[in-house]
């Protein structure tokens, strides 16, 4: 796989067009690209832009005609040019590198990025632009402040997209940069206002957009204060949340928790880039904000008691937060996650002036995650939390289900019956082995029993059908 460079083929990498000249194929994901006429004859896929019914749809497909003709070619190697780098922003490189039907070398080559760089003279690094798929630029930046690098602005009806996404009451926007064909005679590098950033050139898959910096600090405490304001209205007009109270709410904060959780789930079930994450990526922001309701709820209810304000509680956690990364923000170091596990137990003990490290931790949890939390807790005292054989114990009460003994003769002295005992002990040693294999034993065993439940709904059809 090699990259065509930014522009013409003066920006070609050295040995592109040898390589190109000895493989018995080559390919480019598209001719439209001013160096594609230095390889040569090639076939290109751009008749599948036309076929697919979405961008991620063509590029599997060039993937599965790129390995087929691999395959078919081995051991003689195929060539695979795209625009640009094959390392940036280029999905089928990406798609070709996880795909263990072939094996894959790279060539790397200049990008669109150099070229950007120099003429907007900005280090990105000190900087701290941000690339971002102009496809996805709605959904990516709607919470950040910039500046952003939006590469692969394919058409004005796209630039168009972008400006719409923004808020025209979030505050003054900026003027951005337009980068057009870069590296070639026609180059365009023009300044414009925001609401021109559509109207100036003619974009096309060698047009990007510099954007140096959004309001975002007025969008989000506009949109904060707009939901607070909400709250407020309905506390007054709503009979049910009129007589709502802290106690009342709990079980729906509770449920709303849980739902974030499943929503979570299924986000990060879905791969990066297929078609249904953007569909989980909605119902996550949807749940997400289901439980910011709660939230600001509790702190109108603590509000109205005149105990605290929702400022009150983002002022609280960011100086909780801020304090407990003193390796961000102070002189502290710390290199490793645990390391910085470490010092967060520290500081919180000396901040909550407690005796252990298990203060807090409420005893209502659930069970497995209670242990859990527990064993963690444990660890960083340097406690190992079970040294139990997991085959021996389960052995164990194996024969006493064989022999069919309750254990309620048994009992303990503080009344928990034998078998209990060593059921309990079983599963915190399960707990145990998930915590240090990385696995959350809750979303585990939650994970079985619903593909259990999706058994016994099969059967109960099979037997419906009977």
């Amino acid at each position: 796989m090699v990259g065509l460079g930014p522009a013409g083929p003066s920006y070609l990498s050295a040995g592109v067009s040898e390589l190109a000249a000895l493989a018995p194929m080559v390919f480019v994901r598209t001719e439209r690209h001013p160096a594609v006429a230095a390889l040569g004859a090639v076939e290109s896929f751009d008749h599948l832009y036309d076929e697919g019914q979405s961008f991620e749809e063509v590029y599997r497909a060039i993937v599965e005609a790129v390995v087929a003709a691999a395959v078919a070619q081995a051991p003689e190697p195929v060539l695979y040019a795209v625009p640009g780098s094959p390392l940036v922003a280029e999905r089928t490189v990406e798609l070709l590198r996880r795909d263990d039907r072939a094996e894959v070398t790279i060539v790397p080559a200049l990008s669109f990025l150099d070229l950007a760089w120099e003429r907007l003279g900005l280090d990105p690094l000190s900087a701290g632009i941000r690339l971002v798929d102009a496809e996805h630029f709605g959904t990516t930046v709607t919470d950040e402040a910039g500046p952003f690098l939006v590469a692969q602005c394919w058409s004005p009806s796209l630039l168009s997209d972008i400006k719409l996404s923004v808020d025209d009451e979030a505050g003054e926007l900026p003027d951005v940069v337009l980068l057009h064909h870069l590296g070639l005679d026609d180059e365009q590098i023009v300044s414009v206002p925001w609401w021109d950033l559509d109207r100036t050139v003619a974009a096309d898959h060698l047009t990007s957009l510099y954007i140096p910096a959004l309001p975002r600090e007025a969008r989000v405490v506009r949109e904060m204060a707009r939901l607070e304001d909400l709250v407020l209205t309905l506390r007054e007009r709503c009979p049910w949340d009129r007589v709502q109270t802290h106690a009342t709410l709990m079980p729906h904060l509770v449920e709303e928790s849980y739902e974030v959780l499943d929503a979570l789930h299924d986000f990060t079930a879905v791969e990066e880039g297929t078609e249904g994450r953007s569909e989980a990526s909605a119902h996550l922001a949807e749940e997400l904000g289901d439980l910011l309701f709660q939230i600001v709820f509790h702190a109108r209810l603590a509000q109205e008691e005149g105990r605290f304000t929702l400022a009150d509680v983002a002022r609280g956690v960011h100086d909780k937060l801020v304090h407990r990364h003193p390796h961000v923000f102070a002189d502290v170091t710390a290199e490793t996650a645990d390391a910085v596990v470490s010092n967060w137990e520290a500081i919180k003990k000396a901040e909550k002036g407690r005796t252990s490290v298990t203060e807090g931790i409420p005893a209502s949890l659930p069970a497995l995650l209670l242990a859990t939390k527990l064993q963690r807790k444990a660890t960083s005292v340097g406690l190992v939390a079970t040294e139990a054989d997991l085959a021996q114990r389960l052995a164990a009460l194996e024969r006493q289900g064989a022999e069919g003994r309750d254990g309620a003769d048994d009992a303990l002295a503080d009344g928990v019956g034998a078998n209990e005992q060593a059921v309990g002990e079983l599963l915190f040693a399960v707990a145990d082995l998930s915590r240090r294999l990385g696995i959350d034993p809750e979303q585990a065993l939650r994970s079985v029993a619903l593909t259990f439940r999706d058994r016994v709904v099969a059967q109960e059809a099979a037997i419906d059908g009977a």
